[in-house]
């Protein structure tokens, strides 16, 4: 039976507290924009068919960093094409953020915005009463299959998106990461039901459909060594995001809180180097199309 936590989803402010602190315990921007900087450009120069026109869709978008970093890739790749960028993300604030990023950067000219405040299941419904026949030459779901029902179909429709030549670009955990283990062994003790625990071993759908794809490993790591001092701020905020639960340390009964604390201690979640518990926060990236 699941315990009566209450879910971080619950509390903003500590989510985007612990959040904040996750980024900067992490490696994840950093492979990321390893990934955006080194290996995504030559996938992007293989798309558009020579159109003066790419069609180019972010879901899940946040506060866009991430988006004007590929689109400043593409640019590159691309110097003359002009960029229908359509934007997804249900967070006012989130898009509120993202605006004000695009006002701030220079030589933009090239891309229209269009913004999409819906969840990915709003603007499917939406997409499909408004759209059809419209093609896209590259769309990227980056951290955000956790957020739907079913991470699976989810990606069958914006794959059904495509141009012949278009990318779609998946970025989850990896099935070898220490997420998966976690979620696997306690998922049902911490009572979360708002976030899939999917990593890219669950998507099945590409293989079982013969669909071409690559894939990227992005090896990325936590350090979650405060989380193993009783009492420390640093370490019972990583606890919540780890967890997704609002106080976990506090409110974990002894034998949950022992039992999380020895899996993310445990060589198949993390290595120790240099004194430091590091958690195996692995991405891996799939592109469809290539």
């Amino acid at each position: 039976m699941a315990a009566p936590f209450r879910s971080l989803a619950e509390d903003t402010s500590r989510y985007l507290k612990s959040f904040e602190l996750f980024l900067d315990r992490s490696s994840e921007h950093q492979c990321m924009q390893d990934f955006i900087h080194n290996t995504l450009p030559d996938i992007l120069g293989s798309i558009g068919g020579g159109r003066p026109v790419f069609n180019v869709m972010g879901v899940g978008s946040g506060a866009g960093e991430i988006d004007l970093e590929i689109l400043a890739q593409l640019h590159m790749k691309h110097p003359q094409v002009k960029v229908n960028n359509e934007v997804v993300e249900p967070s006012t604030d989130m898009l509120h953020k993202y605006k004000v990023l695009v006002s701030k950067t220079p030589n933009l000219d090239y891309i229209n915005f269009t913004w999409n405040k819906m969840t990915a299941s709003e603007f499917e419904k939406h997409w499909q009463e408004k759209n059809l026949g419209k093609k896209m030459d590259f769309i990227h779901l980056i951290q955000m299959l956790y957020y739907v029902k079913d991470p699976e179909a989810t990606v069958s429709f914006f794959q059904s998106l495509l141009e012949k030549d278009g990318k779609l670009l998946i970025i989850l955990v990896s099935g070898e990461s220490g997420w998966r283990k976690l979620w696997r062994t306690y998922r049902a003790s911490l009572g979360n039901t708002e976030i899939q625990c999917v990593t890219t071993g669950d998507i099945k759908t590409l293989d079982t459909k013969d669909i071409p794809y690559s894939k990227y490993v992005l090896q990325s790591h936590i350090d979650i060594t405060e989380c193993f001092t009783e009492g420390d701020e640093v370490g019972e905020l990583l606890l919540d995001f780890l967890t997704h639960v609002v106080e976990f340390s506090k409110n974990a009964p002894e034998h949950l809180k022992k039992g999380v604390l020895d899996l993310l201690r445990h060589p198949d979640c993390s290595k120790e180097v240099d004194g430091r518990i590091m958690f195996n926060n692995n991405l891996e990236a799939l592109v469809v199309g290539l």
